[in-house]
Parts: structure tokens; sequence; C-alpha cells
């Protein structure tokens, strides 16, 4: 048994380690790279690594044709118009003045989107047809219906009600505060004599 303090080393081993030890006197040790340096190579790695996740990216993006994805959009879009102009005639054939046939086309267009977007058939038409299921109405509706629905097991109060003007709120507000500040000041214009 060997203790700590007893090393045997052969002859050969004290040669090769005097002969190593003499060559190592002689040497400077390596330098240690600048922190400018370091900064500058983990600099060229983050850049790197920059360019092989905008180069991944670029090849799992879907590329869409432009002229297409326009074309889709005018015939969802002009589409939903023709079922506005069709209900519009209707309703004037049927008997009503301009403004009330207006009104019906307008709710029943509403109607058509809210009974489209609870049966999962407009967010099939909207991923389409793109913008051309914004045509202003019909895409209101459907962004005032399909949170409503989508919260709908939360309950009445705290889903349904909560959530239902999550994506049409703003617009509302902004409207109805628009409009109000508009209206004040025609009536400061009437009052004033300027209208």
């Amino acid at each position: 048994m060997v203790n700590d303090e007893q090393i045997r080393i052969s002859p050969r081993a004290a040669k090769d380690i005097q002969e190593n030890s003499e060559t190592l006197e002689g040497m400077t040790p390596p330098e240690a790279p600048s922190s400018a340096q370091a900064d500058k190579e983990r600099e060229d790695e983050k850049e790197a690594e920059k360019q092989q996740y905008n180069e991944y990216v670029k090849q799992v993006t879907p590329t869409k044709n432009l002229w297409w994805q326009m074309c889709k959009a005018f015939l969802v879009g002009g589409l939903f118009c023709v079922i506005g102009q069709f209900i519009l005639n209707t309703a004037q054939s049927l008997g009503l003045d301009k403004e009330t046939a207006g009104s019906w086309t307008s709710l029943l267009l509403i109607l058509l989107s809210v009974i489209l977007t609870g049966f999962s058939l407009y967010q099939c038409i909207a991923a389409w047809g793109g913008a051309g299921a914004l045509v202003p109405i019909t895409g209101f509706a459907n962004s005032v219906a399909s949170p409503a629905i989508e919260y709908k097991t939360e309950g009445q109060v705290f889903g349904i009600g909560v959530k239902i003007f999550t994506i049409a709120g703003p617009v509302i507000l902004y409207g109805v505060f628009t409009s109000w500040l508009l209206g004040f000041f025609y009536w400061l214009g009437i009052v004033l004599g300027i209208v």
C-alpha cells in the first residue's frame, strides 16, 4: 500500500517530467483573449444565430400568391355585397321604402353572419377569403358573435357577458364617443349661429 506522501515515479517518467518542465520554463503562458475580443466573438455568434433563425423562418413560412389572395378577397366580399343587394332589391319589390329596405338588409346580413359564425362556417370563409370576409357589417357581427360563442361555457355573466365585446368593444366605444363629440360641436355651431 502506498501512502499519499510516497509516490513512486519511474526513472523514465521523472526524466520526461524534467524535460517538459525545462521546456515550459522558457514558454510564456497563452494570453487570455481581451474582453473586447470576447465581446466581438459573442456578437458574431449572436449574429450567426440570428441569421440561422431568419433562414429557418423563411423555410417554414408559407408563401402566398398576393394576386390570388386579392382575387379570393374580392370574390368573398363581392358575394356578401351581392347577397345584400339581393335582399335590398327583394325588400323594395315587396313595397318597402328604401330606408326600411336598407334596415332589413342590415338586419338580415347580421343574422346571416351570426348564423354562419355559430356553425363555424364564417371562420372557414374568412380563412379562405381573407379580408373579403371583413365587409363591415358581416365582419363586425362575426367579431361580436365569435367571443360570445367561444366563452359560453364560462357562463352567462363571466363568459358571454364579459367577453362578447372583447373585439368589438373598442369600436363601439370610440364610435359612440366620436358621434357624441361631433353632435356636441354641431349643437355648439347651431347655438353660435355658425351652422
